[in-house]
């Protein structure tokens, strides 16, 4: 018996006869900032409900049963005095801020937000938090719903590669993996944001797991119940059967479940097909999954749904829905090759439920000590990012070098393939600040040793400074890894600081002829504390500027089952992986951030992450997108990853630019063929799009991705290629303002359109647009051949082409040209943009003259601003800020006065000016038509006559 739950419900019967007695009595306490309620029904003994700020809430529902409450992870607020008024209502308890009204009913505990006017803004609705038990510790499960707008569109969620924009009504599941980084934070056009506060599996929407088809009535192809027909051909280029048989699940997602395929079965250059039918007595909407590696299409009635591919050992996901009528067939058909050797394909589904249940935002986890969030309430999106970064902390500014040009390939094999690309770059005069070294520069069995194999690489240092010589920076590559026959290894071993579970298993990783070893517990302050001093010890004094922490996930074993990948990474030292699955990466980054800045406070941190969590923007870190794939769809599918990442809250991003991963007719192409001349085009397309996100980087395996090992200099590939690398160039003075504001105020640079466009719906399901700033609108290419592509032009002032200075009307769907060499780009009107002077590298000289090219229209600003480039001190205030200010009916730029100072800034420059309006269109390709004045601080008036 659980004599305390039995106490509890004696004293709750006794406080009911109080109350009516007593109208003073009261079940709940005021704390710092809010109140505790003691709860009447559920698992839950009490919930908190506290302001963090005067728009910021914090709610904790927590019970006595459990263990103790975990500290947050991602909480670094510093949380002061917030003044509430507090109102007691009948069996409704009101904290009203001066900003929000939150109302909690005293019985459930359930909590509602409502602005000073009483308008909702959002109230919880369902909640769940069910006792459970992993590893010897008790914890809950949790689940929690909203009620929210159905009008409104819902962002963030991280980085996922189903190429979906808007989450309102969709389903997410967030765990880590190679191409998916999960963030549990969603923000909405209503101008609020939900962080979840929680480290284990995670689904928002449905709460359900994607389940096998058999909860479909399936048919086979000769028309017999109990599964779809199953036809296994040895040669995808034969009609020869190896065997055909009935299969009521496609579920061979993993390396425990691919053991189901047929015995001896050939994989090498198989083909199999299942076909059939489904139905179902339910009728309604059906969502699908399908998990997918090699060659995958599916049909619907002969209607094509998709057409993937993906390489054998990193599967994506393609979703989809069918409306099924009660108890009718719908034909089906996925045809699969698999592309070396055996790999991966799952096909599940999740039946339909109400919609208004399916429009509730709903988060749902597998274990935590509480059922934590924050709900967080703004004047604009960008104002909701600002308070999520108050809890989870400030974005740094990144280095200037990070914002110039990334060179990388997997792999350069030694010394003088790295420097002498960086030698090409340089001769050729193509403009470049970072070049990397990727993994396997240490000796084939001493991963993680942090050496180097001297027969490649046999003066690390002297390499490294060669680079410094060439003004370019190196990063290198440094997994969480440790092959256990390193004395790194042991030294985490003998303090329990090792994953144990593949070494006992023997797991073997792919190095030939396959090596044992594991990964260290991040979750543990002295285990990273000693991952920071060996990686110091090795590489940071060498002289390394910059930190690639791949396989973050973390990935000990590729495509092992979710259980597996838990038991694998347990116990952390906080407790069981399932209560602390996802936020390996911002542990890992979180040590080597406070790692160099402690020994090194004058330096910036860099590092890339391949995975990331809430919050990871506050210790130095960029995640890139994994290893995607070389198709045109993987290109599409970046525009919306990148635009949801950075919509969560973490500023910069980036991917490899032409996919990692490549397919065999693009390694084996000939000059002259078809698939070179795809190949190309592919990676003009993709550099173009790579030159207006955050960080721009290219990377990939063969062939090589410089661009003149790509193509000739009188190919168009190579002129668009250097053209993109050049305007990346021109325009940063005005990309490092944005790294700047990104500091100063929780600025995103990377941005989907509803940020800035939020009154018009029609952006709100608009994924391949985004607003790189204030100023430009990207448009990326992702189809062969196209020569075109629609564009809409959200509803504003207008629109100008920023290669012809063509002026257009806002509010319309244009089809914009797109020759090869070019992608649509577009400058919002009334706005501003900074450009300075041709340079190879970001430190080449100071930013004058600079060029400031305002777009008429209406009334525009702008904070140029510059600091020393490299240190922290912009944190003491060490910067600059030129005010821009453009005055439509004036026809007047006001340069105003400058605002602080840092050492090195130019006192006196150039500044030009140069106004594009409908009467006098102006290319950013010829910019010298200019008004120039000499600037020296002070604020100054710039009359413009064309």
């Amino acid at each position: 018996m659980n004599y305390r739950k039995v106490l509890n419900t004696i004293f709750t019967l006794i406080c009911l006869v109080l109350v009516s007695c007593d109208k003073e009595h009261k079940n709940y306490t005021t704390i710092a900032n809010g109140v505790e309620l003691t709860l009447q029904e559920g698992e839950a003994d009490l919930i908190r409900v506290s302001f963090v700020t005067d728009d910021i809430v914090k709610v904790e529902l927590l019970s006595s049963e459990g263990s103790l409450e975990s500290e947050s992870l991602i909480e670094v607020a510093e949380v002061g005095e917030v003044k509430f008024e507090l109102q007691d209502e009948d069996n409704i308890l009101v904290l009203k801020s001066s900003s929000l009204n939150v109302s909690i009913d005293k019985t459930t505990g359930k909590v509602a937000y409502s602005d000073l006017e009483g308008k909702s803004i959002i109230s919880e609705a369902d909640r769940d938090f069910t006792a459970v038990e992993v590893g010897g510790k008790s914890g809950f499960s949790t689940l929690q719903r909203f009620n929210s707008s159905n009008t409104e569109a819902l962002y963030g969620l991280g980085q996922h590669q189903a190429n979906e924009m808007n989450y309102k009504g969709k389903n997410e599941e967030l765990f880590q993996y190679n191409t998916k980084v999960s963030v549990p934070f969603i923000m909405s056009t209503e101008n609020y944001g939900i962080l979840w506060d929680n480290y284990s599996l995670t689904r928002f929407g449905d709460e359900r797991s994607y389940s096998n088809l058999d909860q479909l009535t399936l048919t086979d192809k000769y028309g017999d119940e109990g599964g779809l027909t199953a036809t296994y051909y040895g040669d995808k280029t034969s009609d020869k059967v190896f065997i055909e048989r009935k299969e009521a699940t496609i579920d061979y997602e993993n390396l425990e479940t691919v053991k189901n395929f047929p015995e001896g079965f050939p994989f090498d250059n198989a083909k199999i097909v299942w076909e059939g039918s489904i139905s179902s007595d339910q009728a309604g909407l059906y969502r699908f999954l399908c998990y997918y590696a090699g060659y995958t299409k599916f049909w619907v009635n002969g209607e094509l749904i998709f057409d993937k591919w993906r390489t054998a050992w990193n599967p994506s996901v393609e979703k989809f829905n069918i409306d099924l009528e009660s108890n009718k067939k719908v034909h089906v058909k996925l045809e699969w090759l698999p592309d070396g050797g055996v790999s991966y394909i799952g096909l599940k589904s999740l039946s339909p439920r109400e919609e208004q249940v399916q429009n509730q935002i709903t988060f749902s986890s597998e274990m935590s000590q509480s059922l934590r969030y924050y709900l967080m309430v703004g004047n604009s999106m960008d104002d909701v990012i600002s308070k999520y970064r108050t809890v989870t902390g400030k974005a740094q500014i990144m280095p200037k070098w990070s914002m110039g040009f990334w060179q990388s390939r997997e792999r350069y094999k030694t010394e003088d393939e790295l420097l002498s690309t960086l030698k090409e770059f340089r001769d050729r005069h193509i403009p470049i600040d970072n070049i990397v070294l990727d993994w396997s520069y240490w000796p084939v069995d001493k991963w993680g040793s942090h050496d180097f194999d001297l027969t490649r690489f046999p003066d690390a240092k002297g390499m490294i400074d060669k680079v410094h010589d060439q003004n370019a920076r190196i990063m290198v590559s440094v997994w969480p890894k440790f092959y256990i026959n390193t004395k790194n290894y042991n030294a985490f071993n003998e303090k329990g600081w090792m994953y144990k579970r593949a070494v006992e298993d023997s797991v073997r990783d792919w190095i030939y002829p396959g090596y044992i070893g594991s990964f260290y517990d991040a979750y543990s302050d002295g285990a990273r504390k000693l991952f920071w001093d060996q990686i110091e010890d090795k590489l940071y004094t060498k002289g390394f500027d910059a930190w690639w922490m791949d396989a973050s996930e973390p990935d000990i074993l590729s495509n092992a089952s979710i259980d597996y990948r838990k038991q694998l990474m347990t116990p952390t030292e906080l407790g069981p992986s399932t209560e602390y699955f996802n936020a390996y990466a911002l542990m890992n980054a979180k040590g080597i951030y406070e790692g160099q800045r402690s020994v090194n406070p004058d330096e910036r941190v860099f590092i890339l992450t391949r995975s990331g969590f809430a919050g990871l923007q506050h210790y130095g870190a960029v995640t890139w997108s994994g290893d995607i794939a070389t198709r045109w769809e993987d290109m599409e599918a970046q525009i919306s990853a990148g635009i949801n990442f950075a919509m969560s809250g973490l500023p910069y991003w980036t991917m490899d630019i032409g996919g990692f991963c490549v397919e065999k007719r693009y390694e084996r192409a000939e000059e002259g063929s078809e698939d070179l001349e795809e190949w190309r085009e592919l990676n003009a397309r993709w550099y173009q799009f790579g030159s207006m996100v955050p960080l721009f980087r290219v990377h990939g395996q063969f062939p090589y991705r410089e661009v003149f090992n790509l193509a000739p200099e009188s190919h168009p590939l190579y002129k668009s290629q250097l053209y993109y690398n050049k305007l990346r160039y021109q325009l940063m003075p005005y990309i490092y303002s944005l790294a700047g504001w990104t500091y100063l105020k929780d600025y995103t640079i990377m941005r989907g359109l509803a940020m800035d466009f939020s009154s018009d719906n029609q952006v709100y399901n608009i994924g391949d647009q985004y607003m790189f700033g204030p100023t430009l609108m990207a448009c990326p290419v992702y189809e062969y051949k196209a020569r075109s592509r629609e564009v809409y032009l959200p509803k504003s002032a207008g629109w100008y082409d920023i290669y012809t200075g063509k002026f257009l009307e806002g509010g319309q769907t244009i089809e914009a040209e797109a020759p090869y060499e070019q992608m649509p780009v577009y400058a919002k009107a009334g706005s501003i943009l900074v450009n300075g002077p041709e340079i190879e590298y970001t430190t080449e000289k100071p930013a004058d003259p600079i060029t400031v090219v305002v777009y008429a229209g209406k009334n525009a600003s702008f904070d140029l601003y510059e600091d020393e480039g490299t240190n922290y001190n912009y944190e003491n205030k060490e910067f600059s800020i030129i005010p821009l200010e453009w005055s439509e009916s004036n026809g007047e730029l006001t340069i105003g006065a400058r605002k602080g100072s840092f050492e090195g800034m130019l006192t006196t420059r150039t500044i030009r000016v140069i106004v594009v309006d409908q009467e006098n269109p102006v290319s950013i390709n010829d910019l010298s038509n200019y008004q120039e004045i000499q600037y020296t601080g002070e604020e100054v008036k710039v009359a413009i006559s064309n």
